[in-house]
């Protein structure tokens, strides 16, 4: 995949859907500007979804910039974190459009993180089979990955986002100010999924990535503004070809088969998704060399890049007494495998990604050597 650039201006991308097609808007000072969400669908109602930690910082924008769109706004603010994003959160969405006498025209929005996010849009799709939402992400994370394509999930104890649907969003707004009140560690988490872009689609942005990584975790507003941008449009032109993960699109999860794993293993939660993306993408790499498809300095390069980003290269130990185990069990349930069989997004060569199944022996080398001291 080239740097082809499908937005239709600066500061804009096109996801190429056919009818279900929108646009995702990014730049400064998108929030609380009207003008950002002309021409959404007339309704009587909308319903703003957040959590505890963003309602504070810009619930009020949001609602002030809706009030001229609509005659009745409403608020849901969910817990924060992924420990929440189970069935009795969900209800309290349905609870509040039940309670309200919300129709099939009522708008959703989405403001807040990748929990947020994939929560809404799960509720959009099952409410009265279905009503408009937008996505208004705060998170990098979710600028450049959970808020574009229309997955849709709640997490499960045994596996995460096993329970959901593919549903569209009729917009995505990508204010970049509010990652200026994100957590560095948040933030860190966001730069691991800009970092997938670059060994499964663009080794210039890979390389992109390695000169203005220290720049992204400063939060640069240059850096974050292409960062953001260039993600988007890799991602908006795998999901155009590729909506409901038939093929290609099984590619933007790599290192994500070891990573929901961990995060499923360690308890949700525990350690952020970006965090448990990043150390499988490590060990993604570390598989992909096993398998042939890239050379150690690959991995040592990919490897260097994560730990820089602030996130960790070493693989937590799930079960004392039999971690492989524990792994191979918890990756058995991810949705990519086939009648018991783990599929892994592997590098091969680099800028380039294909799903495959590998031996269980070489995948517990992995781990085990996944586990020891990063150098």
């Amino acid at each position: 995949m080239t740097s082809e650039n499908i937005a239709s201006h600066p500061g804009e991308v096109r996801i190429d859907l056919g009818d279900r097609s929108y646009a995702i808007t990014i730049g400064p000072g998108l929030l609380d500007v009207p003008a950002t969400y002309e021409g959404l669908p007339s309704a009587t109602s909308a319903v703003v979804v957040t959590n505890a930690t963003v309602a504070p910082l810009y619930a009020q924008r949001l609602l002030g910039a809706l009030a001229a769109r609509y005659a009745k706004v409403h608020t849901v603010s969910l817990p924060d974190g992924e420990a929440h994003k189970n069935w009795e959160t969900l209800n309290r969405i349905f609870d509040t459009l039940l309670e309200q006498g919300c129709d099939r025209k009522t708008v959703l929005f989405a403001l807040g993180g990748g929990v947020v996010g994939d929560m809404t849009g799960f509720a959009a799709a099952s409410y009265m089979r279905g009503v408009p939402f937008v996505q208004v992400p705060t998170t990098l994370l979710a600028q450049v990955d959970s808020s574009v394509g229309g997955k849709t999930a709640i997490n499960h104890p045994l596996g995460k986002n096993m329970i959901g649907a593919f549903y569209q969003p009729l917009r995505v707004v990508c204010d970049l100010d509010t990652l200026k009140t994100l957590p560095a560690r948040e933030l860190s988490a966001g730069v691991a999924e800009v970092i997938k872009y670059g060994p499964i689609a663009d080794m210039d942005f890979f390389a992109w990535i390695e000169s203005h990584v220290d720049d992204l975790v400063a939060r640069d507003p240059q850096a974050l503004a292409h960062a953001v941008h260039r993600s988007c449009e890799i991602k908006a032109k795998v999901v155009g070809q590729d909506e409901r993960e038939g093929g290609l699109r099984a590619i933007l999860n790599f290192g994500h088969t070891f990573g929901h794993a961990i995060e499923a293993g360690m308890g949700y939660g525990q350690w952020l998704h970006g965090e448990a993306v990043g150390c499988g993408m490590v060990m993604a790499a570390r598989l992909s060399e096993a398998l042939g498809g890239v050379d150690k300095a690959f991995v040592d390069r990919l490897s260097s890049l994560v730990h820089r980003a602030g996130l960790p290269v070493v693989a937590p130990i799930l079960d004392a007494r039999d971690n492989v185990g524990r792994y191979l069990s918890l990756m058995r349930v991810d949705k990519k495998a086939e009648a018991g069989s783990i599929k892994f997004v592997v590098i091969d060569p680099p800028g380039h990604a294909v799903v495959r199944s590998a031996p269980d022996e070489l995948v517990a080398r992995v781990i085990k050597a996944s586990t020891q001291t990063f150098p």
